[in-house]
């Protein structure tokens, strides 16, 4: 895909995250907007996946290690094929299969369950061993938030990946700068983030979250590394796209309202507009 249809399908993503957050009346806009160019990267350019057959054996993996945003890897899977972009409205509702964290056994598309911060990537490690072990070419990649990285189980998991040289693993870092207490930094800080990465044995790549251009030269690096593992550092804007979320660590982990919903909506709108006359 281009850049710019890249950019209209990120919108899309997007306006499904709002919308399910809104419909649940909670969740957690704020991460899921941030990494919402990322999500669509990998599932619509980047990853060896079929909508129509979510477990063949070759498939890339992913995991999504901060698994309350999953509002925005459900509106990537939604928006890709894996089920109805409709279904986004029963987010969190009882007997949905979109719970408030991914769930494997329920929601296609999903390849592991996560929710309790800094597990997630010890799967994916697990999952790029596996690979290693059985010889298969797939590629594992879990997306992180830096508030999460403040876990030490976060680090024991690198030093396993870099340990043994798991060339077939990318670890995506969302560096929003906001948890949901406030900045990182003030929290615990957990900068210098890249040199921490280094020290592990991984190939490490710094980039602005929402270009295009800069995710697609990071995947190449990544895989064409080999040898290390590759840490992908990406710097973003918590709630992206929409005016009063931006920057906000208030809206971490709570739902619009009917007013805040149409503002959204018209946020986005708007840059839909934008992208037209692109």
């Amino acid at each position: 895909m281009t850049n710019l249809e890249l950019q209209k399908k990120a919108n899309e993503v997007r306006k499904g995250i709002v919308t399910a957050v809104y419909s649940a009346k909670a969740g957690h806009p704020g991460g899921s907007l941030s990494a919402a160019d990322m999500f669509t990267y990998l599932y619509f350019e980047e990853m060896n996946i079929d909508p129509a057959n979510p477990k063949k054996d070759d498939r890339d993996r992913f995991v999504l290690s901060k698994g309350h945003t999953a509002p925005g890897l459900y509106s990537a899977l939604a928006n890709r094929g894996y089920f109805p972009v409709e279904d986004l409205k029963t987010l969190r509702h009882l007997g949905s299969y979109l719970q408030g964290h991914p769930c494997m056994q329920e929601t296609p598309g999903v390849d592991m369950s996560s929710g309790s911060l800094g597990q997630g990537i010890s799967a994916a490690v697990g999952m790029a061993m596996a690979g290693k072990m059985d010889k298969k070419d797939y590629r594992v990649y879990t997306l992180l938030g830096d508030g999460e990285i403040q876990e030490g189980q976060v680090w024991e998991a690198s030093m396993f990946a870099g340990a043994h040289n798991l060339d077939n693993l990318v670890v995506i870092v969302d560096n929003n700068g906001l948890q949901i207490d406030g900045k990182v930094e003030d929290v615990c800080s957990v900068y210098p983030i890249e040199d921490k990465f280094k020290a592990f044995n991984f190939n490490v790549v710094t980039i602005d979250a929402h270009n295009f251009d800069e995710i697609r030269a990071a995947m190449e690096n990544a895989k064409t590394t080999k040898g290390m593992p590759t840490a992908i550092v990406m710097k973003s804007v918590k709630g992206k796209g929409v005016s009063y979320m931006e920057n906000n660590a208030g809206w971490h982990g709570k739902a619009p309202n009917d007013d805040e919903y149409k503002i959204a909506m018209d946020d986005l709108a708007k840059i839909d507009e934008q992208l037209k006359e692109a």
